[in-house]
């Protein structure tokens, strides 16, 4: 399935490649709530919210394997919160802010803007 939001990409555009994500509809505030609660997927977020716009999976600085970098991204795109897209061999990812905003109205908001503050507070998770 491919998010409500998602621009139309055919298979042949995304190099026949194709990540199955959950439907809007599908989202549900407990699956966010569990990603969210991992200090290295809150930090993904925090990137993707801060860049505003989509970034390759190596754009990411994460003290962790490449197979559990792989794992976060997939708890992240398989709850709701991010869009993977391939372009050629990139895996690009972004927020799918339009549809959280929908479903939790404020939720991704407060919840990045608590987690700034306490990285200001007492530092990045590791």
């Amino acid at each position: 399935m491919t998010p409500a939001s998602a621009p139309a990409v055919s298979a042949a555009e995304a190099g026949g490649r194709v990540l199955d994500h959950p439907a809007r509809d599908e989202i549900r505030v407990e699956g966010v709530l569990h990603a969210l609660s991992d200090p290295m997927r809150l930090r993904i977020v925090r990137e993707l919210a801060a860049a505003e716009s989509e970034l390759t999976c190596s754009c990411f600085d994460l003290p962790v394997s490449k197979s559990t970098s792989t794992h976060h991204f997939r708890v992240l795109r398989e709850s709701g919160i991010v869009q993977q897209i391939y372009r050629g061999t990139a895996k690009m990812n972004g927020l799918r802010r339009d549809d959280l905003e929908a479903l939790f109205p404020g939720l991704l908001d407060r919840v990045l803007d608590a987690a700034n503050r306490q990285v200001q507070r007492i530092g990045e998770d590791r």
